[in-house]
């Protein structure tokens, strides 16, 4: 597969054949969804139709993708609400694994400010034993680095930056959690893009999500629009031998399939020429 073929798209909480169909009329081979609402809702998923999702997925050849909801706590620790958390990122993984995913994304949940400690310490836990779980049924984990909240705001992200993420990946071995690297939420802490990848290398990615934003906020802007260097970033996970996919999380249909091609002239190859974007159009120049 060339770079092209391995960028796919976000689909969220998009009826899966939807999407699936537009996939293949617009040769994008990769896609990930949301089961928490809508027609993709985790109960709505009859044996004909997972049937029919998988013949559809393999007639075309798309590698399909959960992404569960970052608005569940997998830090929480309250009872009942705990036990509630643990059905939840199990029910996920089982309607993966029914539906042929290949990687399924997981978040480490957030904190209060005050209790940093105990909240870790449940999303470790937490995701240790669903990873046990997810390896033990086939299916693949990825944990995704979330984004920074300012300062002043109650509430945080786990594992938004390299510090916090560490402790996840320490705790738990590659082959049970793999990494879902987000850039945009990289690109909002100190250590950057690059200091991510300095600190955990690319072995570790099992897909790159990518957005632009300006480093100050949380946002979904096309490539181009923010001070994200693409160039750079692709360059280096190429030349780091990642091979494994892109997801573009942002954006129209038309400007995904506008900014696929723009993204892939980004890395014709070790002795290419390569291009630049063109500030709030994701054109190449």
């Amino acid at each position: 597969m060339n770079l092209s073929d391995r960028i796919g798209f976000d689909a969220g909480s998009t009826r899966l054949e939807d999407a699936l169909g537009w996939a293949a009329e617009n040769g994008f081979y990769y896609l990930d969804f949301n089961a928490d609402s809508g027609p993709n809702h985790l109960d709505a998923w009859p044996t004909e139709r997972i049937r029919a999702v998988r013949n559809l997925a393999q007639k075309y050849d798309i590698h399909l993708g959960l992404h569960t909801l970052s608005a569940v706590n997998v830090a929480e620790f309250s009872p009942h609400v705990a036990r509630a958390v643990d059905q939840y990122l199990i029910a996920n993984i089982d309607v993966a694994n029914r539906l042929g995913c290949e990687w399924v994304v997981v978040h480490a949940g957030y904190h209060f400010t005050a209790d940093v400690p105990n909240r870790t310490e449940a999303s470790i836990d937490r995701l240790t034993r669903v990873s046990r779980y997810a390896a033990d049924t086939g299916a693949r984990l990825l944990l995704e680095n979330l984004n920074f909240e300012p300062d002043r705001a109650e509430v945080h992200y786990l594992a938004h930056n390299v510090e916090e993420l560490h402790k996840f990946f320490d705790a738990i071995p590659p082959n049970r959690l793999g990494w879902s690297f987000t850039v945009n939420h990289a690109h909002l802490v100190p250590e950057g893009i690059h200091g991510f990848l300095d600190e955990f290398g690319a072995e570790r990615i099992g897909e790159v999500r990518l957005a632009d934003n300006t480093g100050e906020y949380e946002v979904h802007l096309v490539p181009g629009e923010g001070t994200i260097d693409f160039a750079a970033l692709i360059s280096r996970l190429e030349e780091a031998r990642y091979r494994g996919h892109y997801t573009m999380a942002y954006g129209s249909k038309e400007q995904k399939l506008q900014s696929r091609n723009a993204l892939a002239a980004l890395w014709p190859g070790e002795h290419g020429q390569r291009q630049e974007l063109r500030k709030t159009t994701g054109e190449l120049q």
